[in-house]
């Protein structure tokens, strides 16, 4: 089932979300909602989400990249995962920045800078402990998306608004030549 992303101003998106119950991994209610989540993503045409975009409170993501190109340049494939209770280390602070939008911000882009070498410890659909390292856009796309679940929006890491656009604009006077 497709859901309704909460956008910005939403109480929800400002809040620390609770740990997911390890007990449920698995269960059909953890189905339906990663389910779910596969389908509004999909549905938004996004590369992650993030369960309180859902207005769910818990710790808990997803992300599938089906397209080396995107508005952002060039990013690796990933097969679709969830990301259950997650925890970012970051193994590098050199930072780099891109152009960030959010499903749950639409219209808007911002320039954000972000650490570039991480990694990420977090548990799958089944209930298995994972770690990997992630660089570059996909260390930025891991950090955008657990950002929500510590109540956290990419426009609050913006450090020159003078760098915050619409799409439209962003497409028109900001965004790589092809």
């Amino acid at each position: 089932m497709i859901r309704q992303i909460i956008r910005m101003g939403h109480p929800t998106l400002r809040q620390f979300a609770d740990p997911y119950p390890q007990e449920k991994i698995g269960s059909q209610e953890f189905r339906e909602l990663v389910e779910d989540m596969r389908e509004t993503l999909d549905d938004a045409g996004g590369i992650g989400l993030a369960a309180p975009q859902i207005d769910v409170p818990y710790r808990l993501a997803v992300i599938e990249i089906k397209n080396s190109q995107s508005r952002y340049g060039e990013i690796p494939l990933a097969p679709f995962a969830t990301y259950v209770n997650p925890k970012i280390t970051v193994i590098n602070e050199d930072a780099a920045g891109i152009w960030e939008g959010c499903l749950s911000i639409p219209h808007l882009m911002g320039y954000v800078e972000r650490p570039q070498h991480i990694r990420v410890d977090w548990i799958n659909d089944q209930g298995e402990s994972q770690s990997m390292e992630a660089k570059g856009l996909l260390a930025t796309v891991f950090q955008h998306e657990f950002d929500h679940l510590n109540g956290k929006l990419y426009i609050d890491r913006i450090t020159d608004t003078t760098k915050i656009a619409f799409e439209d604009e962003f497409l028109t006077f900001h965004s790589p030549p092809e």
